[in-house]
C-alpha cells in the first residue's frame, strides 16, 4: 500500500465511523410511542439540531413544539422546533437564553404530554442556567479554568451540574409530571448518560462537595460566589424513572470502522472506546503498542488497524496559548515516538469535525511526516512543548478538514500498521 492509498484508507474508516452516528440514520428506530397529549422537544449538543430535524422527518404527523441549542455553525433547517446557536466550549449569552427557553417549554405539562430530550456532546457549555447566586461570567470563568486544567470530561461535568439550575436531572424535574424520553448520542468514555452534556434529565449520586473537591484538586482560582454555592447545604433530588435511549456511541462508531477494515483485508483491533489521559502521554503509549505490533505481532500481526476512542486532555501551563487540539497533539507525540518508522500511518480526529477550537477535525501522520517537518524548519519537540500542533500539521498540509459533521461520538484514532 503506497502513501496515497494509506491516507485514503484512513479517511475512509474515519468517514464511516462518523456516518454511523448520523442522527438521520440512527434516530428513527429509537422513538417511543406517539403521545396522547402534547409533544415538547428540547435538547442541547453539537448534534441536537440534526436530531431535531431527523425527529421532524420521522414524525411528520405529530404536532410538536420545542427548542434545542447547538454550536454556532451546526444548525440545520427545521419547521416546528426552534434552533438556537450558542458558543462552545465557553458559553455565551445565547447559552443562557437557550436554557431559559427550554425550562419555559417544559413548564406546566401534564401526564399525557411527552417530552423528548435530544442530548449530545457539547451540551454542557451550550446549555447554561447558573445556580442561584451565580452569573454567566462566573460560569464562563470556571469553564475556562477547567478547559486548561487537564480535568477529565467526567470531572468537568460534575462541576458544571452543581453550578446549574438545569443540569444533573433538573430539566427532568422541571418537566414533571410529563413523561420524559431522552435520546442520547454519547461523546464520553463509558457512555454514562449522567455525564453526557452534564445529564440534564439524569439524576446522579454526586454532591456539591464532590465538585468543590475537583476544583481544589486542580488548584482552581474560583470566584467566591462559586465556592459559596458549592458549600451550601445539599438535598439530593428525587430519583425519577429514566427512559434513556442510547442511539449512537463511540463503540458503535469503532465497530463500523472495524467492519470497513475487515472488508479491505486489514485486521482490526479495537483497543478500547474510553481511553483517557494526557494526549502526549497517550501518543507515547500508542507508539509502543504500534511498534510491538509491527515487530512482534502483538497484539496482532500486520497488516492491521489499531482503533481506539475516548477523550485525551491537553494541560496548558500558565501563559501557554498554542494552536492545537488533543487529537493533533496525540498525533505529534505519536509521530515523535515512531521516528518515521516505515509502514505506519495514523489518523486522529474529533468526530464532531472540530478538534478543540480550530477548523480541523484532526490530522494524519505518515512515515515521512518528521522528515518533511524538518525541511519546513519546525522542531517537532518544540511545537509539542508549546501545544502548537495545529500549526505544524497545517504547514505539512496534513490536516483533516470535514466541517461540522452534525454528530459527536468523541475522538477517533486509527493506526494503520503494515509489515516492515
Amino acid at each position: 500500500m503506497d502513501d496515497n492509498s494509506a491516507r485514503q484508507f484512513l479517511r475512509q474508516v474515519f468517514d464511516a465511523a462518523v456516518a454511523s452516528a448520523n442522527p438521520f440514520k440512527v434516530l428513527p428506530s429509537h422513538l417511543p410511542e406517539k403521545p396522547k397529549g402534547r409533544c415538547i422537544v428540547v435538547g442541547a449538543g453539537k448534534a441536537s439540531a440534526a436530531m431535531a430535524s431527523a425527529l421532524e422527518q420521522a414524525w411528520p404527523d405529530v404536532d410538536m413544539t420545542g427548542v434545542v441549542v447547538t454550536r454556532y455553525g451546526h444548525a440545520v433547517p427545521t419547521t416546528k422546533i426552534r434552533i438556537i446557536e450558542a458558543a462552545h466550549p465557553v458559553p455565551d449569552h445565547n447559552s443562557l437564553l437557550a436554557a431559559e427557553e427550554i425550562l419555559a417549554a417544559v413548564a406546566g405539562l401534564s401526564e399525557d404530554d411527552l417530552v423528548i430530550a435530544l442530548i449530545s456532546g457539547g451540551g454542557s457549555a451550550l446549555l447554561v442556567a447558573p445556580a442561584e447566586g451565580l452569573t454567566l461570567a462566573d460560569k464562563q470563568s470556571v469553564n475556562r479554568m477547567l478547559l486548561k486544567s487537564g480535568a477529565s470530561i467526567s470531572e468537568m461535568n460534575t462541576v458544571r451540574k452543581h453550578l446549574s439550575r438545569i443540569k444533573g436531572g433538573k430539566l427532568a424535574k422541571a418537566a414533571s409530571p410529563a413523561r420524559v424520553v431522552t435520546l442520547v448520542i454519547s461523546d464520553v468514555p463509558g457512555d454514562d448518560p449522567a455525564i453526557i452534556a452534564s445529564g440534564p434529565t439524569v439524576f446522579d449520586g454526586t454532591a456539591p462537595q464532590d465538585a468543590l473537591a475537583i476544583l481544589t484538586r486542580y488548584k482552581a482560582d474560583i470566584p467566591s460566589s462559586v465556592r459559596a454555592v458549592l458549600q451550601h447545604p445539599f438535598v439530593p433530588p428525587r430519583q425519577g424513572d429514566h427512559d434513556i435511549r442510547m442511539i449512537a456511541s463511540p463503540l458503535m462508531a469503532l465497530k463500523t470502522a472495524a467492519a470497513v477494515a475487515h472488508t479491505s483485508g486489514i485486521t482490526p483491533v479495537i483497543l478500547g472506546d474510553a481511553l483517557e489521559g494526557e494526549a502526549r502521554d497517550m501518543g507515547k503509549v500508542m507508539a509502543g503498542i504500534t511498534l510491538s505490533t509491527q515487530e512482534h505481532g502483538l497484539p496482532t500481526s500486520a497488516p492491521c488497524l489499531l482503533l481506539s476512542g475516548g477523550e485525551a486532555t491537553v494541560t496548558f501551563e500558565k501563559g501557554q496559548a498554542g494552536r492545537g487540539g488533543r487529537n493533533t497533539e496525540f498525533l505529534l507525540s505519536l509521530g515523535i515516538a515512531l521516528q518515521g518508522r516505515a509502514g505506519i500511518w495514523a489518523l486522529a480526529g474529533d468526530t464532531d469535525g472540530i478538534d478543540g477550537t480550530e477548523d480541523a477535525a484532526g490530522a494524519i501522520i505518515s512515515p515521512t511526516s518528521l522528515s518533511r517537518l524538518h525541511q519546513s524548519g519546525l522542531d517537532a519537540r518544540d511545537v509539542l512543548a508549546r501545544h502548537d500542533s495545529y500549526t505544524l500539521f497545517k504547514a505539512l498540509d496534513d490536516l483533516v478538514i470535514t466541517g461540522p459533521t452534525l454528530t459527536n461520538v468523541n475522538d477517533f484514532r486509527a493506526i494503520l500498521v503494515l509489515p516492515r
